[in-house]
């Protein structure tokens, strides 16, 4: 069976440390993100970086992956009889070559399950399963309709599993943070005496503008020296509208202002801070260059003792 290259993907090596994965993702779901991005199938490789993200990310994920790419057992040393040892799958149910390859495909393909029927217990009263569920910043501000196309683990009266395609909806409500989760009840892995419950686990994939913080929201706003020294009144972005700010006379570079309730909205509603960044021409007409000589004569403002 052929598996992606979700190190090729990130641009990484396979002996990467996580930070060093984390920051290729993060380049990239910047690079791709749709918002931003006018490049062809900025769409598509986005959501391929966030596969990537979703296995290498995990700690147990990519180690399965690391020994299947290597024609290893995927499941040695996660616990008694090679299965997860905390709610992952035991090598032993998945029987055949097809039913551990359909396994593999919904482990990293479709979201990645962490539910476990290893220890017995699932054939009689079935198990809960957990799904991460990548969205952007903006569906998690307005609330939004996502579907999941997985395959889930049902055990017969004999006892014998098979997996069941299952298209799921799931209702986003609106103000929903990083690891919040989504219970749908009764979704989860089946057995003749009882079904489990499905967990949604909330991923938010990083931002080309805004740092999120539960519901408090952080974007750099780049300001022009005399708008600092002077003050101004500007047009700045939140995910509700733009708006406008007054920015104080003296502002320095790393000053922050709170737009209060400008955050993801919930109870309370989150903020969004303002960090401004004062930024300079890289040229200079012949008029600005003469302006900023006269200033630089008739001002004693000295910047090295400003900052003692």
């Amino acid at each position: 069976m052929d598996s992606k290259d979700y190190y090729g993907i990130l641009g990484v090596a396979e002996d990467a440390p996580t930070e060093e994965i984390k920051r290729a993702y993060r380049k990239l779901a910047r690079r791709y993100h749709p918002d931003v991005s006018d490049e062809a199938e900025a769409e598509a490789r986005f959501k391929e970086v966030a596969e990537a993200w979703e296995v290498l990310g995990d700690d147990e994920k990519r180690a399965a992956y690391d020994a299947f790419r290597k024609g290893g057992d995927p499941f040695a040393g996660r616990g008694p009889g090679g299965g997860f040892s905390s709610g992952g799958f035991d090598a032993g149910d998945m029987g055949d070559a097809a039913g551990f390859s359909e396994f593999f495909r919904s482990m990293f393909g479709g979201g990645g399950f962490k539910g476990g029927f290893g220890d017995g217990g699932f054939a009689d009263v079935g198990r809960d399963l957990h799904v991460r569920l990548p969205i952007t910043l903006e569906e998690s501000f307005a609330g939004s309709e996502q579907t999941l196309n997985l395959s889930i683990p049902e055990v017969d009266a004999q006892g014998r599993m098979q997996r069941q395609p299952r298209n799921l909806r799931v209702k986003i409500p609106a103000g929903v943070t990083d690891g919040q989760q989504i219970r749908l009840q009764g979704q989860g892995a089946g057995s003749p005496r009882g079904r489990g419950d499905l967990y949604v686990e909330i991923q938010l994939v990083p931002h080309p503008r805004y740092a999120v913080d539960g519901r408090d929201l952080t974007m750099r706003v780049p300001i022009a020296p005399w708008e600092a020294a002077l003050g101004a009144s500007i047009q700045v972005d939140t995910l509700g509208g733009r708006v406008s700010v007054k920015v104080p006379a003296g502002t320095t570079t790393g000053s922050r202002l709170r737009l209060r309730g400008r955050g993801l909205p919930g109870k309370p509603p989150g903020d969004q801070f303002l960090e401004f960044e004062i930024t300079v021409p890289k040229q200079l007409s012949a008029k600005e260059r003469e302006l900023y000589e006269a200033l630089a004569k008739a001002s004693s403002f000295d910047a090295r003792e400003a900052k003692r």
